[in-house]
């Protein structure tokens, strides 16, 4: 099994463009577009746990009250994990598929931050619990009677991708990609073989930490 949390520290020292170019050249898919942070907030990368909206209009009456969108995934996520959001209802019908009172709930849960596809809100407050926060459009408008949550945890695609809770995701300012956890350890080691023109460059020889430093002195030399 590989080691989630050692996969996850090496994805957060790239960037989504290091690592959609380590997808071109191996010929997956996993880079999504359009996504952008919602206040600077820096790059985040986790392990995926997953939600899924749609239209409030789509679910009859007789299943009764809608859960509380959202809630199910803080409850089960682990820490510093990603709650990536499906709220592509949102476009449809305007309503918000995340807000502030959930980020504050999660912050609290230890989850790492929060990828909407669609539309969300309550950007100020959740800038002011420190929640990295990535999505589509932002708006004023409440959930309620615009989209329910009708999945947690199961599957998603969105663009061609295909994203299961377990997955890794990496999110910065160029973008979101996803790692299917099966290719994860694949993507990395042809990232550091050189996918395109990066490769190596993102290497650093000399690394620097309290107990000393690691020094790489062969990183720049050829095979000439």
């Amino acid at each position: 099994m590989p080691d989630t949390r050692a996969l996850i520290s090496r994805l957060g020292e790239m960037d989504t463009c290091m690592v959609s170019d380590a997808f071109d050249a191996l010929g997956l898919p996993g880079a999504v577009s359009g996504i952008r942070p919602m206040w600077p907030c820096g790059r985040v990368a986790g392990r995926v746990a997953t939600v899924r909206l749609a239209p409030a209009s789509a679910i009859p009456a007789s299943q009764g009250p809608p859960v509380h969108l959202g809630a199910r995934a803080i409850a089960t996520a682990e820490q510093g994990d990603v709650i990536v959001v499906d709220n592509r209802a949102g476009l449809e019908t305007g309503g918000a598929g995340w807000g502030g009172l959930l980020s504050l709930a999660a912050k609290l849960k230890e989850v790492a931050g929060v990828v909407v596809f669609g539309v969300c809100r309550d950007v100020d407050d959740v800038a002011s619990v420190g929640m990295p926060y990535f999505s589509q459009v932002a708006t004023p408008r409440t959930a309620r009677r615009r989209v329910v949550e009708v999945a947690t945890n199961e599957p998603l695609d969105v663009d061609g991708v295909h994203i299961e809770m377990g997955d890794l995701v990496l999110a910065d300012s160029s973008g979101v990609v996803f790692v299917a956890i099966g290719q994860a350890e694949t993507v990395l080691a042809r990232f550091l073989r050189g996918a395109w023109t990066e490769g190596l460059a993102g290497i650093h020889p000399i690394v620097e930490f309290p107990e000393g430093r690691i020094l790489r002195p062969l990183l720049g030399a050829t095979r000439t």
